[in-house]
């Protein structure tokens, strides 16, 4: 099994501004783990005094070990809970699902802190790529388009469009129907890599996984999959994602 990699995002309570700051590798079949700071966390002290982790408290240490770090590991519902496999199904996921693959999926996010977790965009030989993610945004959305969304399917393809001056994040990516319903946007840290492919070669499209039921966690409501292609471009390799120890 190759190395997969997920990033850790910070969010300014001040601000709201998302800095991603660091980078987790789970490195092969044996599942060992290890932790780097990126160069994003600098900006994030820079510009918003972010608080180093307690569990991760050098800024240039590389951080080794056989067990997930509980900054990531806490985010993931444990094996003994009763309504674990409820939970692995709103995320499309199988019962067998490790950590990794549910972090990449469900985000991470608590109640009790700023942060978010994400996994790193890649691409095939042909320079494709896929990414699943929960719709953002959509609890914003005036009433005909969550009626929409309360009407959509599973399976049902959608549009993506790329917004230039959104008044929160600047570049964005939208969500829209075929019919033309703007339903919400792919999360802000996707939006460079899906305007790179619908600049280069104009292929991005997305399609609805799952409709997760009503009253569970609403930020976890309609399950999306992207799929792209980019000619040169590197998704994910600008000045806030360069870990700040090297290889």
């Amino acid at each position: 099994m190759s190395t997969r990699i997920l990033f850790l995002a910070w969010q300014d309570p001040e601000s709201r501004q998302w800095f991603p700051i660091g980078r987790l590798d789970a490195e092969g079949s044996s599942a060992s783990y290890r932790f780097r700071y990126t160069r994003g966390v600098e900006r994030a002290q820079r510009e918003s005094y972010f608080p180093l982790s307690m569990e991760f408290p050098h800024i240039g240490k590389d951080y080794r070990s056989k067990n997930l770090f509980a900054t990531f590991g806490n985010r993931v519902m444990a094996r003994s809970r009763p309504d674990r496999a409820d939970h692995l199904r709103s995320l499309g996921l199988e019962e067998n699902a490790d950590p990794i693959e549910i972090l990449s999926v469900n985000g991470g996010r608590r109640v009790t802190d700023a942060y978010q977790v994400f996994p790193k965009l890649s691409k095939d030989e042909r320079g494709k790529f896929t990414s699943r993610f929960f719709l953002h945004g959509w609890r914003y959305m005036p009433g005909a388009a969550r009626e929409r969304i309360d009407g959509l399917k599973e399976r049902e393809d959608l549009r993506v469009a790329i917004e230039l001056k959104n008044p929160a994040t600047g570049l964005a990516a939208q969500i829209q129907t075929e019919d033309y319903h703007m339903i919400g946007w792919a999360p802000r840290w996707l939006a460079p890599d899906v305007a790179a492919a619908a600049g280069e070669t104009g292929e991005c499209a997305a399609r609805v996984v799952r409709i997760n039921p009503l009253p569970p966690p609403s930020p976890q409501r309609v399950l999306i999959e992207m799929t792209g292609r980019w000619d040169k471009h590197e998704p994910m390799t600008g000045e806030d994602f360069v870990p700040l120890v090297g290889d």
